[in-house]
């Protein structure tokens, strides 16, 4: 089997698990609240109507679903995830949460989704850009970002860097479960140069260390989270 497609094949064993045990904004689980810097963003947009947000790796809706809450009535998110699970179940979520005009669902691959030439306000890309198919492709990702970001609009990322998944009973270093696992300098330096003219607004790496499961076994991850967020100046 070819690494990628294997490496989606176990991501996909470990979210289905996820969404099948854990509820969304239920203690005991990531998807207990929104990441906080995306959130964090809004502000910037509340004097504005017809707002568009792309969600690049929604899952089931743990920031779509406080976003759609936010701009309710003043604009659409567009939510795009490579899972079934996660579409069908932030379907289900957002009628719950009376948000369901709100939401546009599209289960596709993040790399293969066509962004609008200047399409979107708030472009949002969280623990999902380490998952597309090569590097190569990782910078055209953010290049098709960047180009589909209105004047003034922020993109905020989120990605990993310098994994280690590491098994617990055995003490053994792992293959780490993403496709794109690089130096952290080297990624932020990727950043930088992609986002060279634009005005950052956050830009921090978090070390941080968790246990998740894989086959039945305890695997301690270890990572450097970069949180890198940016606005589009108006002469880009």
């Amino acid at each position: 089997m070819h690494r990628v497609e294997y490496i989606r094949n176990k991501e996909k064993e470990y979210h289905d698990a996820c969404y099948d045990n854990y509820k969304l904004f239920e203690k005991g689980s990531w998807l207990y609240k929104p990441v906080k810097t995306v959130m964090e963003q809004l502000p910037y947009f509340k004097e504005k109507t017809n707002i568009r947000v792309l969600d690049l790796g929604s899952g089931v809706g743990r920031n779509s679903i406080p976003i759609a809450k936010e701009i309710k009535g003043r604009g659409k998110i567009v939510c795009v995830d490579l899972l079934p699970s996660a579409t069908e179940n932030l379907r289900q979520y957002s009628k719950e949460y009376n948000v369901e005009e709100v939401l546009k669902l599209e289960t596709r691959d993040i790399e293969d989704y066509p962004i609008v030439k200047e399409g979107f306000d708030y472009i949002i890309a969280v623990s999902a850009l380490e998952h597309v198919a090569s590097e190569d492709v990782f910078e055209r990702v953010i290049e098709n970002m960047a180009k589909g970001t209105r004047k003034n609009g922020i993109n905020c990322i989120i990605v990993n860097s310098e994994v280690e998944e590491i098994d617990i009973a055995e003490n053994k270093k792992l293959d780490v479960m993403m496709e794109v696992n690089i130096k952290t300098e080297e990624m932020l330096h990727k950043l930088d140069r992609l986002y060279e003219s634009w005005e950052v607004l956050k830009r921090l790496v978090k070390p941080l260390k968790y246990t998740i499961t894989r086959d039945k076994r305890d695997v301690l991850l270890q990572t450097n989270a970069i949180t890198y967020v940016a606005r589009k100046c108006d002469n880009y």
